[in-house]
């Protein structure tokens, strides 16, 4: 199972933590890794070299880290809100692969 957790501070993403993998099909076959993964890694990549925000990311087979500063919390809303609802939508496809929770910061 995928867990996707979203940092939220002041009622504001911050950032998430992506870890494991879906389990849905055999590794490097799985669709739904990939379509979380590429989410993710679209939203790094526009907070990091679009946005340009000060931000703290890793990514490593089945772990991806990313967390912005406080005060970037504003200017990268609109990228973590679509990131936030794509997660939810993808849950409700399949439940039983993604896990998305809120954890206060």
């Amino acid at each position: 199972m995928i867990k996707a957790e979203l940092f939220v501070k002041n009622k504001k993403i911050v950032g998430f933590h992506l870890t494991g993998h879906s389990g849905r099909d055999e590794y490097g076959k799985d669709v739904l890794c990939a379509f979380v993964s590429s989410a993710a890694y679209m939203t790094a990549n526009t907070i990091t070299d679009v946005i340009c925000a000060e931000a703290q990311v890793s990514a490593d087979d089945g772990d991806m880290y990313v967390r912005i500063s406080d005060s970037d919390a504003d200017r990268c809303k609109d990228i973590f809100s679509g990131f936030r609802l794509h997660l939810l939508n993808t849950r409700e496809q399949y439940p039983k692969y993604l896990k998305v929770i809120f954890t206060e910061v």
